[in-house]
């Protein structure tokens, strides 16, 4: 059998070998119903536990209040951009930060159904930090304030929220879900595409308060981008991502397993520091983020020359260390290092680059 490599990817990305090992597992026979999940009826009294027993392992995970829903939906995080104003959208007015490629994706949507004003970006230096949000110039008709709170490409995370001043904050947490303990009351949504730190890609997760989903939504939005359709189905007014959600569901129990979110922020901030540390005293590598805005996931570094990140980035995936070269819109390297990362994965990528340090100086 092939050596499973160590994989980088910023998405889809790397899963816990346990979960990809049960779901070999169960492939054929799912608990003796003599069939596997992907085969089976999303209206299922069997597939009906999945789906409610992964919901019920989210809200433990994230302690999500009450008045909060989740729905499993489709269509990646990149739905959400128009489905947000579809549905938040009333006096037709949003604030949107822009801190990276993802949030201005966001933004330039949702000027399609009304007012989108950005209140604050990092464009001026390439996405490299979080502006300060302490006191931004809120619209006083603003339905929410949007931000993307961990931005892939960049390697940048908002370690505060923003002061939204009374206004509803809309939060893109795709690449930090689950990674550490989140206050959900602070939001009121919350949305991430699963494909990095959670399962495979097509799901995407909608925590969003109850008061929030309405009929009152703007005029000719989609029935299937209503999120009132789907709060009012369970996520189950259509076909859902079945097999997606599954292993979700697994992912979830997984992390219970390892002792929850602070455990989990805990070993992120381990590996993190590993590699920090590293880059903070090379000679040739060099990390690209402000410190104080370093994500823990998403950890991008560059070595000056074109042609020695082309080198090191061949040389790595010769010795099993794949996924590393970075974003097409910013170069360079980076290394995604999300929950299922062991952290031997980072300590021999580390040793990896010092080696490489070495040979090149």
């Amino acid at each position: 059998m092939k050596v499973r490599v160590y994989n980088f990817s910023a998405g889809p990305a790397v899963l816990p070998e346990e979960v990809l090992k049960e779901a070999a597992d169960e492939m054929l026979d799912y608990e003796g119903s003599g069939m596997s999940v992907m085969e089976m009826s999303h209206r299922s009294k069997t597939y009906d536990k999945i789906i409610k027993d992964a919901e019920a392992d989210l809200r433990e995970l994230m302690q999500i209040p009450d008045n909060y829903k989740v729905l499993f939906l489709q269509g990646g995080a990149s739905s959400q951009f128009a489905m947000i104003p579809m549905n938040l959208m009333k006096n037709k007015v949003a604030d949107y930060i822009v801190t990276g490629q993802w949030a201005k994706k966001a933004y330039q949507e949702a000027a399609l159904y009304g007012k989108a004003n950005k209140i604050a970006s990092s464009e001026d230096e390439t996405f490299s930090y979080i502006p300060d949000c302490s006191d931004l110039p809120i619209s006083e008709d603003a339905d929410y304030v949007y931000i993307c709170e961990n931005n892939t490409i960049y390697g940048t995370k908002f370690k505060t929220l923003p002061n939204t001043k009374g206004k509803p904050l809309v939060a893109d947490v795709s690449s930090c879900f689950l990674s550490e303990p989140v206050d959900v009351s602070k939001y009121a949504l919350i949305y991430g595409g699963v494909q990095k730190n959670i399962g495979p890609a097509g799901v995407v997760i909608v925590i969003i308060r109850e008061d929030l989903i309405t009929e009152d939504v703007l005029p000719g939005t989609p029935t299937m981008f209503k999120y009132k359709i789907h709060a009012d189905n369970d996520s189950l007014y259509n076909t859902p991502p079945a097999y997606g959600i599954y292993i979700c569901g697994k992912v979830f129990k997984w992390l219970k397993k390892q002792g929850g979110l602070e455990a989990m922020k805990a070993h992120n901030e381990k590996k993190a520091k590993i590699l920090y540390d590293f880059l903070d005293e090379s000679s040739l590598f060099k990390g690209t983020v402000r410190k104080e805005d370093r994500s823990l996931m998403n950890v991008p570094f560059i070595t000056g020359s074109e042609e020695m990140d082309a080198k090191f980035i061949k040389e790595a995936t010769a010795a099993g260390f794949v996924n590393l070269k970075g974003h097409r819109s910013v170069g360079g390297m980076r290394a995604s290092i999300y929950n299922a990362m062991p952290i031997e994965g980072v300590e021999k990528l580390v040793a990896f680059m010092k080696e490489f340090e070495k040979n090149n100086a």
